[in-house]
């Protein structure tokens, strides 16, 4: 094994909090022995652990329990560029920062934590926020492993964007100013005040001095406000005998064959039952008003392509419709490194872990299983969302969403972490900013080897692609 720090299994509920019934000034002072007990300087490297499993076959068992069919779509989205590799290898990454210096201070982390996991979406109020959107790797964790992913993946689309070297590694060490910052600010701050922070996306949008910038981002929020289930309505489903159902466009969206002579309508009309039950009575009721009308596989992503994700449509009166995504949940990447989660179905930890990091979260985020084998999340589809667009931005705008990200990151661990033990860490950090830089660099080159390995394995035949 690696020589780097050992981390402890710990729970996802009290073990996070430890250190909040001390006085505040006590836990400051334990943030400043551990940053000279574990100086920022520690973080500069990135080294390959001689213990490090060879890739392809450590990429192949990654691909256990997906949908074999789907598996060469998986890895033909992986081998376009570094960056698409990066986003389906969480579990490669996940194995190396476990070999990486950390404080061995806890949060709840996201776990997949690159720039196009955030983006903008409406909350129950129907206001436009920011955030983290993606909790498939939610778990308890050191914060360390979160800002390392997101950085690189900073670096990562710079390259792809062909920008300069000087300009990723400063949107990378922007990542961690912002983070930094916005840690020592919450750390004056108590924790009600953490909770009820959110990060609207109008006031981004005002707030940036970039006019080519602002003005896409008003169109986009504009057409967002535009896309709920009525607009995806008429996209996505067709009427067919009189019944409204999904249209098939495989390999991408399909109804499967039966399996053990129960179609997938039939499996998920009994997981809604569960799934119902995880949420609380006000949504249940609302849940009630609709019915199930249709269910088909949909393929999504890059690092989720072979696991089982489903779309499901549901009906209220007047043929009013509700699309909903049941994705799979699986072990957490980060589970082997940081403890096995307390909750014995995935799905509940993804929704947990979203509940605890986002500043709002969807009214209809549950939880359920097929058949008592694979577990999943329930949430509502594509509501009022808006996605990055990274291969879009210039070296200044890739510096103002570093900023971003990096400050969203800060105030979803602050929700779950002790921010006055991080804070203390990191105070006077301009140096913490540049090892995370150099790590990020050194990482990203690393990634791009690890690519090239991954073309190599499909030129040779050892693994399958299929376009779709």
């Amino acid at each position: 094994m690696s020589d780097g720090p050992s981390i402890s299994t710990f729970t996802e509920t009290a073990e996070l909090h430890d250190n909040t019934l001390s006085p505040k000034d006590d836990r400051r002072q334990r943030g400043q022995a551990l940053a000279a007990a574990h100086p920022h300087s520690n973080h500069f490297k990135w080294s390959i652990s001689p213990d490090r499993e060879d890739l392809i076959p450590f990429l192949k068992k990654t691909n256990e329990g997906r949908l074999p069919e789907l598996i060469p779509i998986r890895f033909f989205r992986m081998m376009a560029s570094p960056f698409t590799f990066f986003r389906g290898s969480s579990a490669v990454m996940a194995a190396d920062l476990s070999t990486t210096p950390t404080t061995n201070t806890k949060v709840q982390a996201c776990g997949d934590c690159h720039l196009l996991n955030f983006g903008a979406f409406a909350t129950p109020e129907r206001h436009i926020v920011f955030d983290i959107n993606d909790f498939d790797e939610t778990l308890p964790a050191p914060w360390e492993w979160d800002l390392k992913r997101l950085a690189t993946s900073f670096v990562l689309a710079a390259r792809d964007n062909q920008i300069r070297d000087k300009q990723a590694l400063l949107a990378a060490q922007a990542v961690s100013r912002a983070y930094r910052k916005k840690m020592t600010e919450y750390a004056r701050k108590s924790i009600l005040d953490i909770w009820y922070e959110t990060i609207e996306w109008e006031q981004f949008i005002q707030n940036t001095r970039d006019v080519d910038l602002q003005r896409k981002l008003k169109e986009g929020l504009k057409q967002a406000l535009k896309r709920d289930d009525q607009y995806y309505f008429p996209k996505l489903t067709e009427e067919v005998d009189g019944r409204h159902l999904i249209k098939d466009k495989p390999p991408l969206i399909y109804h499967p064959e039966p399996t053990a002579g129960r179609s997938l309508f039939d499996q998920v009309s009994e997981a809604l039952k569960i799934y119902k039950n995880s949420l609380q009575d006000d949504r249940q009721r609302l849940v009630d008003r609709y019915q199930l009308a249709d269910v088909a596989i949909k393929v999504v992503g890059v690092g989720s392509v072979g696991t089982m994700c489903m779309v499901a449509l549901l009906l209220a009166p007047d043929a009013e419709p509700l699309f909903l995504q049941l994705k799979e949940a699986r072990q957490s990447v980060l589970e082997p490194y940081a403890g096995k989660s307390t909750y014995d179905n995935s799905g509940q930890r993804v929704a947990a872990g979203q509940r605890i990091m986002q500043s709002a979260s969807d009214i209809f985020l549950g939880w359920t299983d097929l058949e008592n084998e694979k577990h999943f999340y329930v949430r509502h589809l594509r509501d009022m969302k808006i996605k990055l667009e990274p291969e879009t931005w210039d070296g200044k705008q890739l510096i103002a969403f570093a900023e971003l990200t990096g400050s969203v990151l800060a105030r979803a661990h602050a929700r779950s972490g002790d921010a006055a033990v991080i804070g203390a860490y990191l105070e006077n950090g301009e140096t913490f900013d540049e090892a995370i830089a150099e790590f990020s660099r050194s990482y990203a080159n690393q990634t791009a080897l690890d690519h090239q390995h991954l073309l190599k394995a499909i030129d040779d035949g050892k693994l399958q692609v299929r376009s779709a």
